[in-house]
């Protein structure tokens, strides 16, 4: 255990946690949303810190992040805990693992050294914080990625976007890019997350106002988010924020709660990467669907094929200094 950041002591023992937007008012001897930090006599502590449930080498592009380092691999990790309860999540069996376990912490004791190093010995670019919400294991990421900046190892975030305006500053210094899921309006997230978008969006317009190089992703889920207003609300807000950020539009696959609906057709994502594009963001990518050709980068301004991908592999890149090599243009991103 170690003692929780961001949160303030309240009468009678009780704490509020204000590592994410859920605000938890957290009574003794009770956990929080997340089921992983636990109010112990009026001191809020994490019950993750250091427990590591999964760790692999991931390429970059798995993440997904298209515009950051293409080709390079991420070392990827994760703790057992989520402050989300979405009925579509692909990694239940470990995001929801504390609630479904009697409050069981899972998990390898594995120092932010000990990360750090493996991050280096292996050749990554970066280390990925990532499978669950990396919000809830704050205190890690955060030792993790300080360690990592100083080896010059790059850290990045796979996150929900609940993270409190708070804590998004804290950890920008050492953040350098984050994927966030928007997943659809505030119907879709009470009843399918249970949570609430607005503080998802306003997360997305802090990261990029701070600094940090932010991508966007929206799993398409036929007959919840899949509808023309949802679609063009999630588009329209992303072009407000800045055109260049890229949007992924990825394939549902029907999984733990949510079976009742069918995968994504291709013909939808196509509609939304069309619909993204007419209306004037920069990348937009299909995703989950290999080979179909929505996973490709493309010069804004000439149309040039710039980055060619099957999957999460690259098989070509023709971007040279962060500059499209046909017409000069600049293509946003973190490039080598």
């Amino acid at each position: 255990m170690k003692e929780a950041m961001l949160y303030e002591k309240l009468e009678d023992k009780k704490v509020r946690c204000f590592l994410c937007a859920h605000g938890c008012h957290i009574s003794n001897g009770k956990r929080g949303v997340c089921f992983v930090r636990e109010n112990r006599d009026g001191t809020l502590y994490s019950l993750v810190y250091g427990k590591v449930i999964s760790m692999n080498i991931d390429p970059i592009e798995k993440k997904p992040l298209f515009h950051f380092h293409p080709g390079s691999t991420s070392f990827s990790i994760a703790t057992v805990g989520c402050n989300f309860t979405c009925k579509h999540c692909q990694n239940f069996e470990i995001s929801q693992y504390p609630k479904e376990h009697g409050g069981d912490i899972a998990g390898e004791s594995v120092t932010p050294e000990a990360i750090v190093e493996a991050a280096e010995k292996n050749g990554c670019k970066s280390i990925s914080y990532t499978y669950t919400e990396p919000t809830i294991f704050f205190e890690y990421a955060y030792d993790c990625a300080r360690l990592a900046k100083g080896k010059g190892i790059k850290n990045v975030f796979v996150s929900n976007g609940y993270t409190s305006p708070e804590a998004a500053r804290l950890i920008a210094p050492y953040l350098d890019g984050n994927n966030i899921d928007l997943k659809g309006g505030e119907k879709f997230y009470r009843e399918i997350c249970g949570a609430k978008a607005e503080p998802v969006r306003n997360t997305i317009r802090l990261m990029k106002e701070l600094g940090v190089w932010v991508e966007v992703t929206t799993l398409i889920i036929p007959g919840y988010n899949d509808a023309e207003e949802d679609l063009k609300s999630i588009v329209e807000f992303i072009k407000s924020v800045d055109p260049a950020i890229p949007w992924h539009v990825t394939q549902f696959y029907p999984t733990y709660k949510l079976t009742d609906a069918p995968h994504t057709p291709i013909k939808t994502l196509r509609r939304a990467r069309q619909m993204g594009l007419d209306s004037g963001l920069k990348y937009v990518y299909e995703g989950n669907v290999p080979g179909e050709g929505g996973e490709n980068t493309y010069c804004a301004n000439c149309r040039e094929l710039l980055i060619q991908r099957f999957g999460y592999s690259i098989q070509e890149n023709r971007i040279k200094g962060g500059k499209c090599l046909k017409c000069g243009a600049i293509i946003e991103g973190v490039w080598e």
